[in-house]
């Protein structure tokens, strides 16, 4: 391996997605990363089907295409935590490893001695990564978290969803573990500091990571708009809540997105729009006033827009320099020919399957690219190479482990 970190071995404990997620980052940037699972069953998002890939012949194979989403470039090894010989072979893979990723519940794995203070005193260089749903401390430290759950206590689900007033208005998840997903790419940034931490000390380190925390951190100029005014910002659909026009607008054939970001633009759309008065009116000449007048612009630009398709306004605006865009779903996106251009969609060896899917990592490196090793591993499927290679068991050994059910 040549990628930027194919001198760093992880020690992966966690599962479903926000420790998995951080897991397959530092993969592809050329870390070995090593995912521990419970045999017989495995990660649980390897059950949260359907759909699973299927194979050649259109059957379903075992693999659920949630599982595949946070564990490419992987080995997976299965060990049951729960015995004697297996936490030995934990603490072992771990004396040699230099990150450890879990997200137990809180002192969940103290009793198994695998805490960061009964690792690090075999292996003081280790990087220990937990992720909680609330982090190691405060009240609800001993609760367990959910991205769901998480949305809604941290606030993002007070400014997502249709403004109150109008129908279908109310509380909204995002469509994808949102939180999960930054919560994966906060422990990834939190173990590259702590790298470079020890390249310059020797010294590893703990992190604490809450899902909460990092919901809350995101909320970003939510966040400041609060803060600064106390007053709680309010569901606004597809509305910005400082930009103004900045949402989807109806056309003859659907909807677009306009994001206009300066006054200049405002001008060009209202050209456009064959409306350029409103560029010049008073109300609408600047951000400041767009945003106190949206109730009036906002119903003007909507009569304007149902005229002409969405294609035909995307070519007019793109060609005045508007932001603009359609509003695709996943089969339309992933037929875009700027997607098809940047290789989103890639194909990798697959066991069960031939090949299977997986979506490029958006990071493009000059150097050290990121590297396509391998798909989502079977469960076990590199137990017997990991345990004979890295700690020096036998055949007989690790079939004597098998037979226990310890692997």
């Amino acid at each position: 391996m040549s990628g930027a970190l194919s001198h760093i071995r992880v020690l992966d404990l966690s599962r479903v997605l926000a420790g998995p997620w951080a897991g397959q980052l530092l993969a592809d940037l050329g870390a070995d990363v090593i995912k521990i699972e419970r045999p017989g069953t495995g990660d649980d998002t390897r059950a949260w089907g359907p759909p699973f890939l299927r194979d050649e012949s259109g059957k379903d194979t075992s693999e659920a295409a949630y599982y595949l989403c946070a564990n490419r470039n992987k080995k997976s090894v299965t060990v049951d935590i729960g015995s004697a010989q297996g936490q030995e072979l934990i603490r072992s893979l771990a004396k040699n490893a230099d990150v450890v990723l879990e997200n137990f519940k809180v002192g969940g794995l103290a009793q198994y001695g695998l805490d960061y203070e009964s690792l690090r005193a075999e292996n003081p260089r280790l990087m220990y990564c937990s992720i909680t749903g609330f982090g190691q401390t405060g009240p609800y430290a001993n609760r367990p978290g959910y991205d769901f759950l998480i949305q809604g206590l941290g606030g993002l689900m007070s400014v997502t969803g249709v403004r109150a007033g109008e129908p279908g208005a109310g509380p909204q998840k995002v469509g994808v573990a949102l939180t999960d997903i930054l919560t994966g790419l906060y422990a990834t940034v939190g173990v590259l500091a702590a790298l470079a931490h020890r390249d310059r000390t020797g010294e590893g380190q703990y992190i604490d990571l809450a899902l909460l925390d990092v919901q809350i951190a995101c909320l970003a100029n939510q966040n400041m708009n609060f803060l600064t005014t106390g007053v709680a910002p309010r569901r606004m659909g597809n509305a910005h809540p400082n930009i103004v026009p900045y949402q989807d607008f109806p056309t003859a054939d659907g909807d677009m997105i306009l994001a206009v970001g300066n006054d200049r633009q405002f001008a060009s759309l209202c050209g456009v729009l064959g409306h350029p008065e409103w560029a010049a009116d008073e109300r609408f000449a600047t951000n400041a006033g767009r945003v106190k007048h949206r109730e009036i612009l906002v119903p003007l630009m909507r009569q304007a827009t149902v005229f002409k398709t969405t294609q035909e306004w995307i070519s007019a605006l793109e060609a005045a320099n508007v932001p603009c865009g359609p509003i695709n779903d996943l089969k339309a996106m992933y037929e875009d020919p700027q997607v098809k251009a940047r290789g989103m969609r890639m194909e990798l060896p697959h066991p069960q399957a031939g090949t299977a899917p997986t979506v490029a990592n958006p990071l493009r490196l000059s150097a050290t690219p990121v590297e396509y090793r391998n798909a989502p591993p079977l469960l076990g499927q590199h137990t017997h190479e990991v345990l004979q290679q890295l700690l020096g068991l036998t055949s007989e050994r690790i079939g004597a482990l098998a037979s226990r059910g310890i692997i």
